[in-house]
């Protein structure tokens, strides 16, 4: 576990003594700050960070990376910019003192740079996965099933931006032998920088859909971003494209590692067929390697988890895992993630996937839906930065919503579309609710919520509809 002195070392160069204190955590919001964690304060657009310095020691941070120190904080302060080995030297008692803010040019510079130097002392494999539905779920099960073998890491939560990233590397340890990294981006360029601080010699690719479509502007740059994973990969290293999506398939011309498919046809090195939704108790479908073929059974909920399965299979399979031990990590319990049931009122099961939000996820999770039986509703919310494509996606989801749910309701402007959709397809009107926020959402349902109805709760994180689930949920 990295030190304060390890931090001082990586931005002073000066290794002092006595400085063997243990960080618990790096945290960029300062609420998450615990006893024996480091702030990193940023200067934001909206915000300032240094603002929230205080607060982070009040919750236990014992230090602070900043790039100014407010005039109202008496802590001790250690500047790295000077670049003098006796300041830093002398500095280093000052250092004792709790809480320290390390003053530096650039914070988040100054964290890619601990993130960087802190993988680089290891001899672990990293595992980059990226893509635009699928990183966290696709981390989650890959890590199971190395772990079945080898001592492996992975990024906690979703910690896969250029400052998520570094934070996730600052957890590794010397005995990890594997990592598994999400890698996340709202712009071209931010994956190469990702790769560049991780080093990854195996990538990932789930698909291309049109998240982040307003800041990229098309599904072709969303490609490009996504493709800077596969570039970045050595010629030892492995790709593991999805042989179903041509844009992904596409980037096996952009890396000079081996590649290594996975799908649903014969035509990729791993595949599946005879796949069967089971409800709740998981999915079941024949997998394929060569001359090898099996039955599995695992806990993951709707058919579109197959192809999670894939990718995780395929990372065991390039990892020389055999298969009891691919197939033992899948069947893990533990690696079921986000899309989560929770008892409900009246004996209800409300289906919770309000982690995020895209058209792809948004008509797997109706699939799931459709699955099931019982009275369904469907409670669908705002799908955000999809650009130019969110009123056609919202059109594309109130298509499917009309044929699966027995009563809709639809949260937000663009919820609205994919309620006027259902509508306009057929739905009667007795069916389709319209409200603006969790809060309207969790009045209605108080009065349409009947005995073993099934609930979907489905949005993007900012439409916040995490918040009814938590009015609805019944559980002690």
């Amino acid at each position: 576990m990295i030190t304060i002195g390890d931090v001082l070392a990586i931005l002073t160069g000066y290794q002092p003594t006595g400085q063997e204190r243990r960080l618990e955590s790096f945290v960029i919001d300062s609420r998450l700050a615990v006893k024996g964690s480091v702030f990193v304060a940023f200067q934001g657009e909206e915000r300032d960070g240094h603002a929230f310095i205080a607060d982070a020691v009040s919750r236990g941070a014992v230090a602070a990376l900043v790039e100014k120190v407010p005039a109202e904080l008496d802590y001790a302060v250690l500047d790295t910019r000077t670049g003098e080995a006796a300041a830093i030297a002398a500095a280093a008692v000052i250092a004792l003192r709790s809480p320290l803010l390390i003053l530096v040019e650039n914070s988040k510079l100054a964290l890619q740079q601990l993130g960087r130097t802190w993988r680089d002392r290891f001899n672990v494999k990293v595992i980059g996965i990226t893509g635009s539905v699928g990183k966290t779920s696709t981390k989650e099960l890959t890590h199971a099933v190395l772990a079945q073998r080898y001592r492996t890491y992975k990024s906690p939560g979703n910690l896969n931006s250029h400052t998520g990233l570094p934070i996730a590397l600052l957890g590794l340890e010397a005995d990890h032998e594997r990592a598994v990294l999400e890698m996340g981006m709202d712009r071209l360029g931010e994956i190469a920088l990702l790769c560049q601080l991780a080093r990854p010699e195996i990538g990932v690719v789930t698909n291309v859909g049109p998240v982040h479509l307003e800041k990229v502007g098309s599904l072709e740059g969303i490609a490009a971003a996504k493709r800077e994973l596969v570039e970045a990969l050595p010629s030892h290293g492995t790709a593991i494209l999805n042989r179903d999506e041509p844009l992904v398939m596409a980037m096996a011309d952009h890396t000079q590692a081996h590649l290594f498919t996975y799908g649903l046809t014969p035509e990729a090195d791993v595949w599946a067929d005879n796949i069967q939704g089971m409800g709740l108790e998981g999915i079941r479908f024949t997998l394929h390697y060569g001359s090898d073929a099996l039955t599995v059974h695992v806990p993951l909920l709707g058919r579109h988890s197959v192809h999670t399965a894939l990718r995780a299979t395929a990372v065991g399979l390039v990892e020389g895992l055999a298969w009891e031990e691919i197939v033992r990590g899948l069947q893990s319990l533990s690696s079921q993630l986000r899309l989560v049931t929770v008892d409900g009122p009246h004996g209800s099961l409300i289906i919770d996937d309000t982690y995020n939000a895209s058209p792809e996820s948004a008509l797997a999770a109706l699939n799931l839906l459709a699955d099931l039986d019982g009275r369904r509703i469907a409670v669908m919310g705002d799908m955000l930065e999809l650009g130019a494509a969110a009123t056609s996606s919202h059109e594309l989801v109130g298509r499917r919503a009309m044929a699966v749910a027995d009563i809709l309701l639809v949260v937000g402007q663009l919820g609205r579309i994919i309620g006027e959709t259902a509508l306009a397809n057929g739905m009667a009107p007795d069916q389709v609710y319209f409200t603006d926020d969790a809060d309207g959402a969790a009045a209605l349902l108080a009065d349409l919520i009947q005995a073993n109805d099934l609930i979907l709760v489905k949005a993007s994180r900012g439409a916040r509809l995490d918040r009814l689930v938590t009015k609805l949920d019944m559980r002690d």
